[in-house]
């Protein structure tokens, strides 16, 4: 940074707000003995009192005239060297000399806020017990002031739309304050777009801040020079042999021919990692081998067993204690093709569910699928054994949308209170999903909503006609001190012209349980026969609203009411209401949750305790 007198003028990055302050003995000891009261004292202190950054021996450092985060980098640029204190004693001739030197950091930490005609003093007091106090004066005087920005762009890219609105959003405009963060974050950006359009040359040919005689006014300019665009050459994958060719590059989010992008080639790296098939990933792309601005990609794999069987077990207040063993092979047939089979076991639901999956050429969350079930569930509300069978086709919109449509072939033997039945059916249906959780093991943020549309008729073989639409929906909100608020709903409505008593369990609807209305037992919600009896009803609608504060790194505490039911129609809707507390401890493999719930609204209100959970090794 020039002066316009000619002179080089020192510049220091901006240091954030989240450094620590440190005054005495080591970096170590500072961190660890900074007092709350002191810091809450030098918050409230504003610019012309005194504020003692830490009464510690045997070095203290005084600071008066500054606030805020001009103090706060004052304080770090001050920051005494690792060895000046020992044994808690400081070294005489160590300390004169950084104070000596102490005027032109206590300056360099000042320019980041747009001071550069400052006034400093400095003294070093000795006190009693070889102790000592260095008493820092400072006048900022007025900032300076941009009397001119000049930002542009040269070179192949000098059109690029994305770059020129950068140009045009540049913080700093004429007559503002000079301030180095916004200004650094600024010039990083509009040189980061470039690389990703593909401007791996882009470079600033000048890069230059001056300042006059004053201090008091600057110039800015900037020009990029982005050189020419670079593209992607050939790509070779080596390593997975075993692995078809197509069925690999469905991994890669980039194409010969396609702009270089870096973020790409990582996205295409975290693709691969995440599909479980490979023990390591590398992409390599060396910008010395390009010919012509074109460079090469290889794809460098590692592939892990794609057999693998793993037991797991558990336990939830629904299901009770569980067990599930599960097959899965990640390459049948050497295609790429997936199978898995899984076997689990309740105290009240048993099943064995197989599916095989035939990937898409068009990307990894495509695929024809088709699964069988074999399942029996016995509860307080209904006994139910299902064999089904399904077809199904899925396709995705964009990264998080998937639509699939599919055809399920059923026949579930049943009791619901008196009623014993046998069903058959036919049913095709559509669904779709949309998922913007940021993890999925500990979501901090985001949403998801799915729908699901089946229907049948007589004329395809099934027992009755069937209309049914789901939607279910969530949203997690970050909020200030380590809360969010979680807010979820599930409704369901059919559509049926035939008596409700035809219809099977796995397509009534019932409320109840850990995941729909918490203070009640599972599937107990819902219509009732003359005995008394929940059968079930041909709508559904619960909700749930959940506070929850994250405590230490894995440990959760929340707050939540529920509502919701079961039943045939709107006009004898009956929301069933409860709320609770909960604790939640998170595992790399999911969440143990530990809830109590009261009920609500009701003459003889009871509360009831909810606990999952569940590991896999």
């Amino acid at each position: 940074m020039n002066g316009l007198n000619g002179k080089r003028q020192r510049r220091q990055p901006f240091l954030h707000e989240s450094y620590e302050v440190k005054t005495t003995c080591s970096r170590a000891n500072a961190r660890a003995r900074l007092p709350f009261l002191v810091v809450l004292l030098c918050l409230l202190s504003g610019a012309g009192f005194t504020c003692i950054a830490q009464a510690a021996e045997p070095v203290e450092i005084v600071i008066e005239g500054v606030a805020g985060n001009v103090r706060k980098n004052v304080l770090e640029a001050l920051d005494l060297p690792y060895g000046l204190v020992k044994d808690g004693k400081a070294d005489r001739l160590w300390l004169e000399r950084f104070v000596s030197q102490a005027h032109q950091k206590v300056l360099a930490a000042l320019e980041p806020f747009g001071y550069y005609s400052a006034r400093v003093t400095i003294h070093l007091e000795t006190r009693e017990a070889d102790t000592y106090r260095v008493l820092v004066g400072v006048e900022t005087g007025p900032p300076a002031v941009l009397t001119e920005v000049n930002v542009s762009v040269t070179g192949s890219g000098a059109s690029e739309s994305s770059l020129l609105a950068l140009v045009s959003a540049f913080p700093l405009q004429k007559g503002a304050v000079l301030l180095h963060q916004p200004y650094e974050q600024a010039r990083q950006a509009l040189q980061a777009r470039a690389l990703e359009l593909g401007y791996l040359d882009a470079e600033y040919t000048v890069h230059e801040i001056r300042i006059n005689e004053t201090g008091r006014q600057a110039r800015i300019t900037l020009v990029l020079q982005t050189g020419e665009r670079y593209y992607i050459s050939d790509i070779t994958l080596t390593g997975a042999p075993d692995y078809p060719d197509a069925f690999l590059r469905r991994y890669l989010t980039f194409a010969p021919g396609n702009v270089f992008s870096y973020t790409k080639l990582a996205e295409s790296q975290l693709q691969l990692n995440n599909s479980e098939r490979f023990r390591e990933v590398a992409i390599l792309a060396e910008k010395e081998q390009a010919r012509d601005h074109r460079i090469p990609v290889r794809v460098l794999l590692k592939p892990a067993p794609h057999r693998s069987l793993r037991p797991g077990v558990g336990y939830g207040t629904d299901t009770g204690a569980r067990f599930a063993l599960r097959y899965r092979d990640l390459n049948m047939l050497q295609k790429g093709h997936e199978l898995n089979s899984q076997l689990y076991i309740s105290e009240r639901l048993q099943g064995l569910t197989t599916s095989y999956i035939i990937p898409s050429d068009k990307d990894i969350r495509s695929h024809t699928s088709v699964q069988a079930n074999i399942q029996k569930e016995h509860i307080t509300t209904y006994d139910s054994q299902l064999l089904s069978l399904e077809l199904a086709r899925t396709s995705s919109f964009g990264n998080q949308k998937q639509g699939t449509a599919y055809v399920k072939v059923q026949q579930e033997d049943f009791t619901i209170g008196v009623q014993d039945s046998i069903s058959r059916y036919v049913l095709p249906g559509i669904r779709f999903s949309d998922n913007h959780y940021d993890n999925l093991i500990r979501p901090s943020r985001g949403f998801r909503y799915a729908l699901d549309l089946r229907g049948t008729d007589e004329v395809l073989g099934s027992t009755t006609q069937l209309l049914q639409l789901l939607v279910e929906a969530s949203h997690i909100l970050p909020l200030p001190w380590r809360l969010s608020l979680s807010t979820s709903a599930k409704t369901a409505v059919t559509f049926f012209s035939d008596p409700i008593s035809e219809l099977p369990p796995s397509l009534r609807f019932f409320a109840g349980g850990d995941q729909s209305v918490r203070g009640y037992a599972y599937q107990s919600l819902g219509p009732r026969d003359v005995f008394g009896n929940v059968v079930g009803g041909k709508n559904l609608l619960t909700g749930c609203v959940e506070l929850q504060r994250a405590l230490l790194e894995d440990w959760a505490v929340s707050t939540f009411y529920n509502a919701g039911n079961a039943f045939d129609n709107f006009s004898d809707l009956t929301l069933f209401q409860a709320a609770g507390v909960g604790l939640h401890y998170f595992t790399p493999v999911g969440a143990l949750n530990l809830s109590v719930a009261r009920q609500i609204g009701v003459d003889d209100p009871r509360v009831r305790v909810h606990f999952t959970v569940g590991f896999e090794f």
